[in-house]
């Protein structure tokens, strides 16, 4: 069966969705993009294996998701800057607002274990449904849930302890998010909140 032109339009409106959930993923604006790219042209070339009726998302996530923990594998072979040392030196920080809060939740969520950060960005960030979400990673869905809760939990406590020692106030930066009209900044804050 041949894709139709609803099924492409379908997998073209799901691009900023992945772009977000790369993003998440990856922590680099540049990874990500390149993540998407892969991600689109693999679907794109299988869109004939696609089942119409199922969640187009869940499954172009499940493709980004399989293709991330691929190069995540290649990648452990090669020399990291662990602490961001020498990143750190040939980078000037932006005095933008939005990119300390951008850079305070990148950091938490890069702070939490990888399947509590999936699990977050599926059910949080993506907004797909536990049951979406455990076929998804393949589990069952009380699993996703812990994961969830525990995810959520952290990043509280990681948003906290930075917040903290920045002498803001609670909420300060999953609210910033919101009040700058982020596609994203509503489940930004209810990370925190739950």
């Amino acid at each position: 069966m041949t894709a139709t032109f609803s099924t492409r339009d379908a997998l073209l409106a799901q691009i900023p969705d992945l772009r977000a959930s790369a993003f998440l993923l990856c922590g680099s604006k540049d990874r990500a993009d390149d993540l998407v790219q892969d991600t689109v042209l693999s679907a794109w070339a299988h869109l004939d294996d696609f089942q119409a009726g199922t969640n187009m998302g869940a499954w172009l996530f499940t493709i980004m998701r399989n293709r991330f923990r691929t190069d995540y594998r290649k990648s452990r072979r090669w020399v990291q800057d662990v602490n961001g040392q020498y990143a750190e030196r040939l980078t000037s920080k932006p005095e933008q607002e939005g990119w300390s809060i951008s850079a305070d939740l990148r950091y938490a969520l890069a702070q939490l274990p990888a399947y509590q950060r999936e699990a977050l960005i599926l059910v949080g960030a993506k907004g797909l449904s536990l049951v979406e979400a455990a076929a998804v990673c393949g589990c069952e869905v009380g699993t996703i849930k812990s994961r969830t809760n525990r995810g959520r939990a952290r990043l509280a406590e990681l948003l906290a302890y930075t917040r903290h020692n920045a002498g803001e106030p609670e909420h300060k930066n999953a609210q910033a998010l919101v009040a700058a009209g982020s596609s994203h900044g509503a489940r930004a804050e209810a990370f925190v909140r739950h």
